[in-house]
């Protein structure tokens, strides 16, 4: 509509066309009043029964909630109005009538479960603080392209379908691909790592990965979004500068420029970015700590991978944002490079949330010989991944970098309770539609 003008914009002493959704209608008797919404915010438009046409009338109470329409008139301040204004309108035309039953509540009087809602999501969204997850979602995926960038690094986009997984046959979902056997790609990883091997050094993604995990929690994906860097001739605590710069931008940016939606989340007062250097704890200074904590049945010991109650219980010790570091080599994947002065060390790393973990990264092996020697002590065929592996003899410099949950991201950052909330349609084990 060329002539039409956003709620938010709606001057005292213009005459307007608003379009958008019925939100809500009041008929008090002798005056009605109904509440027209658009991406911007809500207008009251008003109805003075005896001063109007009858049909006019009739057509804006009679219109079913969540109804599009357009409405043209004089727009006058009215400080009891929602947003200290209203329109007189002249005319009320229906462009596309809702049912009269919804499945679920946009105006949010009314809870409904989150299956429902994302059974419903186009509906679902309508809701103010449900739309202000996905533009503080826009905000920050904006925030981390502009400090990679600032970082010098080219964004690429790599390969969804893939000939063979990135750690192996495990978690994969296969797919028929013109009568062969392929995948969906589990994580960038490898392709990135090629392309420090090229011109472009330092690289970055954003995009799509695809695990089948049997894992149906409130913080796990069958697909999700991975924030992937990688670059040439740094090493992993390099690596670890630039994941805290990102990490850093995206919550800095949010709290610059989406304090109206920090609002609707009843998040304004208590938004704070991160400040200071992220604490930097080895794998063994983290398990001994896990231990004091005495919140796990059984102590943890060298080689053990962290549980869920270890992360929860290291988190609300450490309290901000921090690193492990120095993951035992034999549990970590096979493209991560051993610590030069202790091959049992190797220089891998995650980045925690204390409530979770959000990134794992690393140095990774550079050198031909090493990288077959670990394909084989991981039981995985190397001939299998010769695309990759054989760039390795063509002059790979030394490279680190890691992968950021995206969704994960986003649901530490608002504190919401279910990972399904930073995805506008999730893929689990229950849901393949919407």
């Amino acid at each position: 509509m060329r002539d039409r003008t956003y709620t938010a914009d709606a001057k005292p002493g213009e005459t307007v066309t608003v379009a958008g959704w019925v939100h809500e209608t009041r008929d008090l008797g002798g005056i009605a009043f109904l509440i027209l919404r658009d991406t911007t915010g809500k207008i009251q438009v008003k109805f003075e029964k005896d001063e109007m046409d009858d049909d006019l009338v009739e057509t804006g109470l009679g219109v079913h909630r969540e109804s599009v329409i357009a409405v043209t008139g004089d727009v006058a301040e009215e400080p009891r109005a929602p947003t200290g204004v209203e329109i007189t309108p002249e005319s009320l035309d229906v462009i596309a009538e809702a049912d009269a039953q919804l499945p679920l509540d946009p105006s949010g009087k009314v809870d409904a479960e989150l299956s429902t809602r994302l059974d419903n999501r186009t509906l679902d969204l309508r809701k103010e603080e449900v739309k202000a997850i996905f533009e503080i979602r826009a905000e920050v995926l904006n925030a981390v392209r502009n400090k990679f960038r600032e970082l010098t690094a080219t964004e690429i986009n790599t390969p969804k379908i893939v000939a063979t997984g990135t750690e192996g046959g495990t978690e994969l979902f296969p797919i028929t691909y013109f009568g062969k056997e392929a995948f969906m790609n589990q994580s960038p990883q490898l392709f990135k790592q090629l392309m420090v091997g090229s011109g472009l050094e330092r690289v970055f993604e954003i995009g799509p990965i695809f695990r089948a995990e049997e894992h149906n929690t409130p913080r796990h994906l069958n697909e999700a979004t991975s924030i992937d860097f990688e670059s040439a001739f740094i090493d992993h605590t390099e690596a670890m500068d630039v994941c805290e710069a990102v990490v850093k931008a995206a919550y800095e940016a949010v709290e610059e420029n989406c304090q109206e939606q920090l609002e609707a989340l009843d998040l304004a007062d208590e938004f704070e970015a991160p400040e200071g250097d992220f604490p930097r704890l080895t794998y063994e200074e983290a398990i001994q700590r896990i231990n004091a904590t005495g919140k796990l049945d059984e102590q943890l010991v060298w080689g053990d991978d962290l549980p869920t109650e270890g992360e929860k219980a290291l988190g609300e010790d450490v309290g901000e944002h921090y690193f492990i570091t120095d993951w035992p080599s034999e549990i970590k994947p096979f493209y991560i490079k051993d610590n030069d002065d202790d091959e049992t060390l190797s220089t891998g790393f995650d980045m925690m949330h204390p409530t979770m973990e959000l990134v794992s990264g690393g140095q990774r092996e550079h050198r031909y010989d090493n990288l077959i020697t670990g394909f084989e002590q991981q039981g995985l065929d190397p001939d299998a991944f010769e695309y990759y592996t054989k760039m390795f003899k063509y002059g790979m410099p030394p490279h680190a970098g890691f992968g950021l949950g995206g969704e994960r991201l986003i649901m530490t950052m608002l504190g919401l309770g279910n990972i399904r909330e930073a995805v506008l349609f999730p893929r689990d084990r229950q849901r393949l539609s919407p």
